[in-house]
């Protein structure tokens, strides 16, 4: 391992090879990743893998409209030779309450004027899109056709490839033990398998962020929850796009070999690092989907897995260096989108490091935030 490097990166997720391939891109030399166990182990490989642009804030839009256009050239743009499978089938968002159709107009309106074409949908509509979308309670739906969904582990491998082919040392199962600093700036860090110095460190840790902030002595405003996933059986294709609703809590897409994927969110779910699974999930889940989606009440459930979320105040990430300690940045709190922002992560971090404008909407999201209670209110997360 390499004892001296100008940026170290700890995390092997999307967002922490993102960074790595930005920084080189623009001219950094010596970038070096740290994941503890293999990339996408954490967070990326355990979501749902969607990608949406039907946000009710301008912020939000903006970012994920950049991340979505960078995936849909991602293969030329990475070099990669193999697939990561971005099937642009759609985002179906479905309204039960007269208060969210309110909103969903609302959203459509911005979403438009920013260059997102969704469109507001009648209940007819919706099933002229899902044939066998049950109706009962929903008032509306919103759609855009080029959200979707992609393969988390060929994208995050994509990334790392192309990191690499620029120079970047990745190594997996390497766990940081410990952040040098000293006179409040970072010194280094140090592994299991020996130190590296450095004075610029980026906490792209996923769930395990607030680990990596206790190790430089600053109590980050985060805390990891478990989120599940059921999976079933590969059959025929039926459903294209992902179907969505806020209001009740679910997602559920058929990814291209076959299968559903769907989940749900639970206030109950332990606030630790389980990603254990549990049954209640399963009973709840498997009770709302097949109320929105009947036929798959005859879908053979296959697996279940669960993953962390890496939870905000607001729901939304924070980016950028800190005030305690010199050198020390983030890119955690993702709260569940951190797979669909990674391109806009990794072009804000590495701009963010290398002090250069911003080329997107993002200096909302620096931590003192929370100092100044400047929370981003943003309606539509599930």
């Amino acid at each position: 391992m390499i004892k001296t490097a100008d940026v170290v990166i700890i995390g092997g997720g999307i967002s922490g090879v993102a960074i790595a391939y930005n920084l080189l891109k623009k001219g950094v030399k010596n970038v070096v990743v740290l994941e503890k166990d293999y990339l996408a182990s954490g967070a990326t490989g355990r979501c749902g893998a969607g990608i949406r642009q039907q946000w009710g804030t301008e912020m939000n839009c903006r970012l994920t409209k950049y991340s979505c256009e960078f995936f849909e050239n991602a293969k030329e743009e990475l070099q990669y030779d193999g697939d990561i499978e971005f099937k642009q089938g759609g985002y179906l968002i479905l309204s039960s309450t007269q208060k969210e159709h309110e909103q969903f107009k609302k959203n459509v309106a911005l979403q438009n004027s920013l260059g997102i074409n969704s469109k507001l949908l009648t209940l007819d509509e919706a099933k002229e899109i899902v044939p066998f979308l049950n109706t009962e309670g929903l008032i509306s739906a919103t759609f855009h056709q080029k959200d979707g969904h992609l393969n988390p582990f060929h994208a995050t491998q994509a990334y790392a490839d192309a990191a690499k082919r620029l120079g970047a040392q990745i190594y997996t199962f390497t766990e940081v033990t410990d952040i040098l600093v000293e006179g409040g700036k970072i010194r280094g860090v140090r592994t299991n398998k020996g130190d590296i110095s450095t004075n610029i460190v980026v906490n792209a840790a996923g769930g395990y962020s607030q680990l990596i902030g206790n190790m430089v002595g600053v109590a980050l405003p985060v805390f990891s929850e478990r989120h599940q996933i059921l999976v079933t059986e590969t059959v025929a294709p039926i459903l294209d796009p992902m179907v969505m609703s806020f209001s009740l809590n679910l997602y559920c897409q058929q990814v291209p070999h076959g299968g559903f994927v769907m989940g749900r969110g639970d206030e109950g779910e332990p606030r630790d690092l389980r990603i254990t699974s549990g049954w209640h999930f399963l009973e709840e889940m498997t009770k709302t989907i097949t109320r929105v989606l009947p036929p798959l009440k005859d879908v053979r459930f296959l697996r279940q897995w669960a993953g962390l979320y890496n939870m905000t105040q607001d729901r939304q990430p924070i980016y950028g260096p800190i005030d305690e300690v010199e050198g020390f940045y983030l890119a955690i709190g993702y709260s569940g989108h951190g797979f669909m922002l990674a391109p806009a992560t990794g072009l804000i971090i590495a701009e963010s490091i290398l002090g250069e404008a911003a080329s997107l909407p993002a200096t909302e999201l620096h931590l003192n935030r929370f100092k100044s209670g400047n929370l981003i209110l943003e309606p539509s997360v599930v």
